[in-house]
């Protein structure tokens, strides 16, 4: 819009037009004047009426986004955030108008609309050399002592139930018993680990008890919200990781959990490869706007083929064409379990677990793939090559 649509002054009305226009005429002798008549002289300051601005600040404020999509960090893949920093604009932080720039909207001397430039949504320095830390203690744990590494499931496991019930309790008001949790999930694990399904289950039951009693301790309002979040953390974090466990009792344990563990990390990252490259089709975005079709693609096919290399050199008894079932059950596994995490996030309102890993957020955030896949992997080992 010029302004022109407001209408055209009149002449002499005291619009200040470009450098070379003849100034309006003096008013005659003898004529009242301006202040007389209770107006503001021609030319005067206050004559003059302030014209509306075009494309100024309010008119490139952004739609409001739901916690989670592209623009706001979550799954993004391209483009930067439109928000203009608080302050900017007329009466800015220096005091001062500041010039504004016309919107974009096919008007003469309007800027041409920037391309955006694919780009991580995390920082990919930290990420790398969290990861690489992670790695190695998880190999140190495996192949030096593998008893060592149902600590490190118990610790992922406790910090992971903290995340969780921290984020429930600030969000939602939901008062999960960490103490119990923590307890009952150390137990799942270590009984799992012991004694095989039964164990877990047994653990798992237990838990489940402990939860119910410790709330009857309080108020009954709300008694059911809160037992069933605190059953849900209970199966979700403890009850799942202990699948690791019970892949880590076989003979050849390590092989088997680290085997999981790479097709796992291979599923995601082949389906952030492909996907940041080739992905136009979302998956879910209504759930995860970040993930494509394309992406799916890519996790199977880089899954499927680190599963035939690992059964067929890797695991005892295994061979190439049970990792190519191995794989594609694996990218699957972590992508709902993925989907998962992020239904989650998106009731909770919140973009990340936490945030104890740097470039990664949380431990949730890392481990809402492997949790869900945990299961399925120890099922076909078991299908596969026995328990032993």
């Amino acid at each position: 819009m010029n302004d022109s649509s407001w209408g055209a002054p009149s002449p002499g009305a005291g619009f200040s037009g470009p450098p070379g226009r003849a100034p309006a005429p003096a008013p005659p002798a003898g004529a009242p004047s301006p202040a007389a008549q209770g107006s503001a002289p021609v030319g005067h300051p206050a004559a003059t009426r302030p014209m509306p601005v075009v494309g100024g600040p309010a008119a490139d404020r952004p739609v409001p986004r739901e916690p989670g999509d592209p623009e706001n960090g979550e799954d993004a893949v391209g483009g930067s955030s439109s928000r203009g920093t608080p302050g900017d604009g007329p009466g800015g932080p220096d005091g001062g108008q500041q010039p504004v720039e016309p919107a974009h909207s096919g008007m003469p001397g309007g800027p041409p609309p920037a391309k955006g430039k694919k780009r991580a949504g995390r920082d990919l320095r930290a990420a790398i050399g969290v990861g690489l830390g992670l790695g190695a203690l998880i190999i140190a744990s495996l192949f030096v002592y593998k008893h060592l590494f149902v600590g490190v499931i118990v610790l992922a496991v406790a910090v992971g139930l903290w995340e969780l019930t921290s984020r429930l309790s600030e969000r939602k008001g939901i008062r999960a018993p960490l103490a119990i949790l923590v307890a009952g999930g150390t137990g799942m694990v270590v009984a799992g680990y012991v004694w095989g399904a039964d164990g877990a289950w047994l653990g798992m039951a237990f838990t489940a008890l402990g939860i119910l009693l410790q709330r009857m301790t309080r108020s009954p309002q709300d008694y059911l919200r809160d037992v069933s979040a605190g059953i849900f953390a209970a199966f979700y974090v403890p009850f799942l990781a202990t699948f690791v466990a019970l892949m880590l009792a076989a003979d050849d344990g390590s092989w088997r959990v680290l085997t999981f563990l790479v097709l796992t990390v291979v599923s995601d990252t082949g389906a952030y490869a492909v996907g940041w490259r080739f992905g136009k089709h979302k998956l879910a975005p209504r759930i995860s706007p970040g993930k494509t079709r394309e992406g799916l693609l890519g996790a199977v096919s880089f899954a499927m083929a680190a599963g035939a290399l690992c059964m067929e050199f890797a695991v005892d008894g295994g061979a190439w064409w049970q990792g190519l079932i191995l794989g594609f059950a694996v990218a699957v596994s972590a992508t709902l379990g993925d989907l998962g995490e992020s239904m989650i996030k998106r009731d909770l309102g919140i973009k990340d677990m936490g945030t104890v890993l740097p470039g990664h957020g949380g431990i949730m955030d890392r481990l809402d793939s492997l949790l869900p896949t945990a299961p399925v992997a120890w099922l076909l080992f078991v299908l596969f090559t026995g328990t032993a």
